[in-house]
Order: C-alpha cells, then structure tokens, then sequence
C-alpha cells in the first residue's frame, strides 16, 4: 500500500481540496436552512478540523464540519431565543463535549456504555431524522422551512425539487469512484441550472457581493433557556462521533479510542464546536462522507485534512462565493434534504438492527415509543422540548427501568455470554 506520508506538499493541498469538496455539500447545506452565514461555516469547519488535530496530535485523518443533528434544534431555538443566545446554547453543547471527554479521562469508556445503549442512541437519531421532514416538505413544494410562506409556486418548486432529488439518488447509488461521494453537489448544482431556466434565480447578489470580504462573524449571548434547551440535544452527535471514530479506526485499521483516546476526541470536537459557535457559525461534527473518501482513496495521511482545512478557510473569504450559495433556490435543498433527513433516521434505526435490539421486550418498546412521540411531537416540559426532552426522557427510563441488559441487544448480550 502507497504510504501517502511522503507525499509532496502540492500533491497533499490537491488530496485536501478533495476531501473539502466531499464535505461541501452538507458543510454549507446546514447553514443554508439554519440561517446561519456559510461563510462563517466554511471559516469555522476549518478552524475546528485544525483545532480537532492539534488536541490529538495529528493522528486521525478526519474533517470537522457542520451537524445536521443541530438543524431542527438551532430553528427552534433561533424562533425563541434568537440567533445570538442560540450561539450561546451551542457553546455550551460544545463545553458538554469536554466534560464529557473528562468523564472518559477519569472513569474511562464504561459509563458512556451504560448511559446511552443502543435502545438510547437509535430512537433520539430517528426523531433528529423524522422531526425534520416537514422542513425538507415544505422547502420542496416552495414554502419556508416553517411552511408559513410560498416562495416560489408550488408546481415549479415541486418538480425542481424532485429532479434534484433524482440526481442525487442515482449519483449515491450508480456513480462510481470519487463522484459517488459528491452526490449532494451534483444535486444542487442539476437544481440551480434548472432553476435558472425558470427564472426563480436572483443573481443580484452575486452581482453586488465583493470578491473578498471578511465572514459575517456573529458573537454569541448566554441565558439560561437556550444553554438548558441546547445542551441535551448534544447527546445524539456525541454518539455519532463515537461511531465516526470508531468507523475511520475500521479504515485505517487502527484503534484510536485508545490511541489518543476518546477523551482526547471528544475534546477536540467540542473545543471545535465552541470556536465555531464564538464565533457565529454551526456546531461541528466528524464527517462520515469524509471517512468515505480515505476509504476509497486509501489516502490515511492526517495532514491531508489539515490542507482541507486551509483551503475551506481560504474560501471563507470570497465573497462572491457565499453570496452564490445563498442564492441556491429554497425547492433545490428541500429536494436533497428529502434524501438527506431521511438518511438520519435511517442510521438510529439501523443502530437498532445491527444490534438486534428486541422491541418485544415491555422496556425498550416503552424507551423507543416514548422517545419518538416525545420527540417528534415537539412535547414540551419546562425548559426542555423536541429533541432535547426525547434524548433526557430516554436515558432516564434507561436508567429507571429494570433489564439493562436488554438495552444492548442480543448481539452483544451473546457475546457477553459467549
């Protein structure tokens, strides 16, 4: 196997371009919906990705970027709160992170095991998924992610949503290669040309945008309300960051929960969600897309991430470049997020069958049952409500209900028993 270690400067800033452009997609769609600057976003996944790599000494080839777990939360929060105090419950999410990585330092991994079992993880996963599916609905007949206005009308929108939606399946399950990665760009790129033919594309701001121009930086505020609604919601990502590490640790074939730990992980991915929500952009993640492209490229050099990095901080400075992503019509997103919010769900369910979870038995079928209508039925107790209160109720019934055990599945209760 090729050692991309020893690879020249130039041939690792072109791998890192790369990796940027399998991450592109989603790294900017989030903000898109949010309302957040994808600026700001491209600026901020850079400086996490560099933040995530110097807390773990460079080891793991892995890009930091926006979480589509926080969409359907930051739109709450940003409806009732505002922007600046929702920037604040997102820090805080992100110092969740780092008490967390404490926790592992002292305790090790066993109580995140005992906390958040699969009858825990899958169902909150599901609800981040399902919950968000009318935002997807209503963005691909037209409407605003919250229904209340028509943007375009409902017969263009829908059949600009639907093509865009069919490039982007056929490019995920037929493409080959490195395109089948990017099927997201190929999606909005087939929507825009389409929309420009039908003239819902207003290319005005691109027009009067400078070529370079600093990112819209926004500086958060802190109350109560957004930190005690935000930091609940961080539970389902940390999980999904335990699995992205374990799954590039399955690429690389080497086992980085203990070297450099998972408490030297989750630390970097929460000092990189507090640097990005500082300085006003989207929480970040690892991205699994990004795992997909080391796969198949067999490039598992780390300092190809960090070229990644420079090159989406570079970006963040053409001007010219936000404002075209903003102009990307409302029916070419919500086409694509049909496909991409039906994934997240897709992955806590599947977080159930793989360990063959047994929804016969009364306690996890009152866990997953509970946790879904709470979840996406927006039930609201005291300050905690959607996904936030569906995560807190199913670890407390976890916790309370007898059968712990049974919350493992019995996959691995077989090989506890084997």
């Amino acid at each position: 196997m090729q050692d991309h270690t020893k690879d020249p400067v130039w041939k690792q800033a072109i791998a890192g371009s790369q990796m940027l452009l399998v991450a592109f997609g989603a790294l900017v769609l989030m903000p898109l919906i949010t309302g957040l600057d994808p600026n700001v976003a491209l600026f901020t996944a850079g400086i996490g990705t560099l933040i995530f790599h110097v807390v773990t000494g460079g080891q793991i080839p892995i890009f930091l970027a926006s979480s589509f777990a926080f969409i359907a939360p930051v739109i709450a929060s940003k409806g009732r709160f505002g922007m600046e105090e929702t920037l604040g419950g997102l820090m805080a999410a992100g110092i969740l992170y780092i008490f967390l990585s404490g926790l592992v330092r002292l305790r090790g991994t066993g109580f995140v095991r005992a906390l958040l079992p699969p009858v825990v993880i899958g169902p909150v996963i599901m609800t981040i998924g399902l919950g968000l599916a009318p935002v997807a609905v209503h963005m691909a007949s037209g409407r605003t992610g919250d229904g209340a206005t028509q943007l375009i009308p409902y017969d263009t929108a829908i059949w600009i949503a639907m093509i865009s939606l069919a490039v982007t399946i056929v490019m995920s399950v037929f493409a080959k290669g490195i395109f089948r990665l990017i099927p997201i760009m190929f999606g909005v790129v087939t929507g825009y040309v389409l929309s420009a033919f039908a003239g819902i594309v207003d290319t005005t701001p691109i027009q009067e945008a400078p070529w370079l121009a600093v990112p819209n930086f926004v500086a958060p505020e802190f109350s109560w309300g957004a930190i005690l609604f935000m930091i609940p919601v961080a539970i389902a990502p940390a999980i999904e960051h335990i699995g992205d590490v374990l799954a590039i640790g399955n690429v690389t074939r080497k086992n980085y929960l203990e070297k450099p730990g998972l408490h030297r992980t989750l630390l970097g991915d929460g000092l990189a969600t507090s640097a990005a929500a500082a300085l006003g952009g989207p929480p970040n993640t690892t991205y699994s897309e990004v795992t997909g492209a080391v796969m198949l490229t067999k490039n598992f050099n780390p300092k190809v991430m960090w070229w990644a990095a420079v090159t989406a901080i570079v970006l963040a400075f053409v001007g010219k470049f936000g404002a075209a992503l903003q102009t990307i019509p409302v029916p070419v997103m919500g086409g694509i997020l049909c496909l991409l919010f039906g994934s997240i769900a897709v992955v806590g369910l599947n977080t159930l069958i793989r360990h063959q979870v047994d929804l016969a038995e009364s306690r996890n079928l009152v866990i997953v049952g509970v946790t879904l209508v709470f979840g996406i039925g927006g039930m609201v107790l005291g300050h905690l409500e959607g996904i936030a209160l569906c995560a807190v109720a199913a670890i407390i019934l976890n916790l309370i209900l007898p059968g712990r055990r049974e919350a493992w599945g019995k996959a691995v209760y077989e090989q506890q028993t084997n």
